[in-house]
């Protein structure tokens, strides 16, 4: 609240007291309500999803700000809890597309309890195998060089997908494959380490592997993680939100300008629209694309 005070009285050369910019600021999150409900109604049928999570305090409370993000758009929300339980009130329980995450336990829950498919991280998988090289344990080091050398090959097969055939490219990537779930399952030294790594590959190998079978799927949950830092450089400023109130704000705030900078519209514009249309009684704009 006092940084966008400092910023109307500096920049604007308006001064404005805390309780009347209180009150503006409920009124914007009221005309941003609909637009938000549509994508949040959206989410459960969405073919792709990559999700992450993040601190936030309410009221000097632990809570966290979750991020979907969807091919059209981002949307936040914030909870009390980081489990398994905001997955199931946000997707529900029959939710038939494909999760990207990291190996957070409530992501292996939801995934577990409801049969739903997952891509976990690759970028995170690299840097749990880079970790064994750090280890004290030459057997764990050479263990964790078999698997990262694996992984390379995989990735330098994608690199070279265009300089093969589409069937040379899915048999090598088939092979590579292989390659990498033998190496993390084979001669796995007997170390707490160790044993947990392979036991991920013999538990989830195949959650790790979806990309190479299914269209449109990243390795890595790149796309969520993109959306999450300017969540957190606004949480280090204002140290979160007061009420539930300024949680909705927040959600709905962050909505809009991660999605109308995943479109490439204008974050202001939508602002000036929906207030229009809150004050006119009429319907407020969407945060979908309307053209093709």
């Amino acid at each position: 609240m006092s940084t966008i005070r400092k910023f109307l009285r500096d920049a604007v050369r308006v001064d404005i007291s805390r309780g009347y910019l209180a009150k503006l600021i409920g009124k914007v999150s009221q005309s941003l309500a609909g637009a938000y409900a549509e994508l949040f109604e959206r989410l459960p049928g969405e073919a792709v999803l990559n999700i992450d999570e993040t601190g936030h305090k309410q009221n000097r409370q632990k809570f966290w700000t979750w991020c979907f993000r969807a091919q059209l758009y981002t949307l936040f929300h914030i909870a009390k809890s980081r489990g398994s339980q905001v997955l199931i009130e946000v997707l529900g329980t029959d939710f038939n597309g494909v999760l990207g995450c990291d190996y957070f336990s409530a992501y292996r829950k939801y995934m577990r309890e409801f049969d739903v498919l997952v891509q976990f991280c690759m970028a995170h998988l690299i840097r749990d195998v880079k970790f064994l090289l750090t280890l004290p344990s030459r057997e764990e080091q050479a263990y964790g060089r078999r698997v990262r050398d694996a992984l390379r090959e995989l990735f330098a097969v994608i690199h070279r997908r265009q300089k093969m055939t589409a069937a040379g490219f899915q048999k090598a990537l088939e092979a590579a494959r292989g390659q990498v779930l033998l190496a993390a399952t084979t001669r796995v030294p007997d170390t707490k380490h160790a044993r947990n790594l392979a036991k991920r590959f013999r538990e989830h190998g195949e959650a790790y592997f979806r990309f190479i079978t299914t269209p449109g799927i990243e390795p890595t949950n790149n796309l969520a993680e993109q959306a999450i830092p300017f969540v957190v450089i606004d949480r280090r400023i204002t140290q979160g939100t007061r009420s539930e109130k300024g949680s909705r704000w927040c959600e709905r705030i962050g909505t809009v300008i991660a999605t109308c900078a995943q479109q490439g519209r204008s974050a202001f514009q939508f602002l000036l629209d929906s207030v229009q249309a809150h004050l006119c009684g009429t319907s407020p704009p969407s945060l979908l694309p309307s053209g093709p």
